[in-house]
């Protein structure tokens, strides 16, 4: 490789790994989390206002599913131990979609421009699942319980109820439900400072 298009290279890779937000310093903080990335803030409220989603469900849902990593995905298989033979699915980034649900997204809301690895589209395409399971299953917006089971099972299994038979799951989607009543509970603390803030209102709206 020549020296120009070597050093072309590097820099290309050093714009792109700084372009991706590292997960927030206190993820059990809803308000120190969006303190520390305020554009994640625009983000939930977009989903709010677009969706008629609750701030602290999705986060909440979107913590258990990837811990806030834009490039999270399901660990690689091997054959014999040692030959890669791809990973359990095709759940990437942030909301962990599966490549079929988020083809799915882009095509009814016509995002063709989307990323899994970008928390603005991830946050949107939460939106739209959990507004999409109320519409089909009949789940409350705010039922961060159910809303998980349908995200995990899908909404024909949510109706079969196959989650009756991971014992685990069920564990973990408590997990989920209680993380966002703290989340709730966080951010009536502090939302009245995110929105106040001048500096806020005059870059992010």
């Amino acid at each position: 490789m020549k020296w120009p298009a070597f050093f072309a290279t590097v820099i290309l890779a050093t714009l792109l790994t700084g372009c991706a937000t590292p997960p927030p310093k206190d993820p059990e903080n809803l308000c120190s989390i969006f303190q520390e990335n305020r554009s994640w803030y625009t983000a939930a409220k977009d989903t709010r206002e677009k969706w008629g989603v609750p701030v602290h469900v999705p986060l909440a849902m979107m913590y258990q599913e990837s811990s806030f990593k834009h490039n999270a995905a399901p660990p690689m298989e091997y054959f014999l131990g040692f030959i890669p033979t791809g990973r359990a699915s095709s759940a990437y980034g942030y909301a962990q979609a599966k490549t079929m649900t988020w083809d799915d997204y882009v095509r009814e809301t016509g995002n063709s421009w989307s990323s899994r690895s970008n928390f603005s589209d991830a946050m949107d395409f939460m939106g739209w699942f959990i507004y999409k399971t109320h519409k089909i299953n009949g789940v409350s917006k705010w039922d961060a319980r159910n809303q998980y089971l349908n995200y995990h099972e899908g909404w024909g299994g949510y109706k079969r109820k196959t989650y009756n038979q991971k014992a685990w799951l069920i564990k973990v989607a408590k997990k989920v439900d209680d993380r966002s009543k703290r989340y709730a509970g966080q951010y009536r603390q502090c939302q009245e400072d995110l929105d106040s803030s001048w500096l806020w209102r005059l870059f992010f709206g």
